[in-house]
């Protein structure tokens, strides 16, 4: 893993985790996809974070976040030395000290239910590099992220339709794409797979996706640049009524939509169609 502008991910950082994304987040690093969330099986009884790189652990320092009713008062920055590159990993309680050598896969303590996330975002570890000559700790200047081949999701068409398949009191999750097969996401209309929080972040990303004009459901929701998308004002709609946003992701599997949409009334098998209409003022949480 050369030191450089771009630092191409070991496939082997994806192999404990079922879902990942380098967009769905309102903070910086993410803006351009610097960074990644790595999310783990939901289905699993312990909160075990495995190391996704191998490196000997330089530091690790407790930080408080955000109050949150539903998180924890304290985060926690780890630091890997990997070699030519330094790793960043947050949101883990370590067990790990300064010294030790971990290998992927290697327990690096439990993970933190963050104050750093809005409610309906799902336990994850954050992992990003820095050249040894950065400054390792401030939350800006981590390296912009290329994906190997091995874990470049294929699109899976979506007409917008679904059933509710999970509830939770801020989103409902669809049994819509329909599965694929290895790493999958929400096609674009034309090429690429979206990711981000679609519109209530201010951008998301488009992966194997072409510069230009990007639309979902025939409708135009952005324009992407070297894979980072601006999204554009337009509100989005679950059976016509205005929800906070779609949150994407790329899944193993099963690219299955989460509607982020507070204060619903909807229960297991509901169906749902999602739209979009033009705003003047769309929902924008950072």
């Amino acid at each position: 893993m050369p030191a450089a502008d771009r630092v191409v991910l070991d496939p082997a950082v994806f192999d404990p985790f079922v879902r990942y994304s380098l967009y769905n987040s309102p903070y910086p690093a993410h803006d351009t996809g610097c960074a990644v969330d790595l999310y783990r099986d939901p289905d699993r009884a312990d909160e075990d974070a495995p190391s996704p790189v191998a490196g000997t652990v330089l530091e690790t320092t407790t930080r408080r976040v955000p109050a949150k009713e539903y998180a924890e008062a304290e985060d926690h920055v780890l630091l890997l030395d990997c070699g030519d590159l330094v790793a960043r990993v947050l949101h883990v309680d370590p067990v790990v000290e300064p010294g030790d050598r971990v290998e992927p896969g290697d327990s690096l303590g439990r993970m933190v239910r963050s104050g750093f996330f809005a409610p309906w975002v799902d336990n994850h570890l954050h992992l990003g590099f820095r050249r040894h000559d950065q400054h390792l700790l401030r939350a800006g200047g981590s390296l912009r992220l290329e994906l190997p081949l091995a874990v470049r999701p294929d699109p899976v068409a979506w007409d917008g339709v679904g059933r509710v398949a999970e509830v939770g009191e801020t989103y409902v999750l669809l049994d819509t794409p329909a599965a694929g097969t290895g790493w999958t996401g929400v096609a674009a209309d034309g090429a690429g797979v979206l990711d981000g929080g679609l519109a209530h972040y201010t951008g998301g990303g488009l992966h194997d996706g072409r510069d230009g004009p990007v639309s979902l459901l025939g409708y135009e929701v952005g324009t992407a640049t070297d894979r980072t998308v601006t999204w554009d004002g337009f509100d989005v709609l679950a059976n016509g009524e205005r929800v906070t946003g779609l949150s994407l992701f790329v899944a193993h599997d099963s690219p299955g939509v989460k509607v982020v949409c507070p204060d619903h009334g909807f229960e297991v098998g509901d169906r749902v169609e999602v739209s979009f209409c033009p705003s003047d003022d769309p929902i924008r949480l950072g």
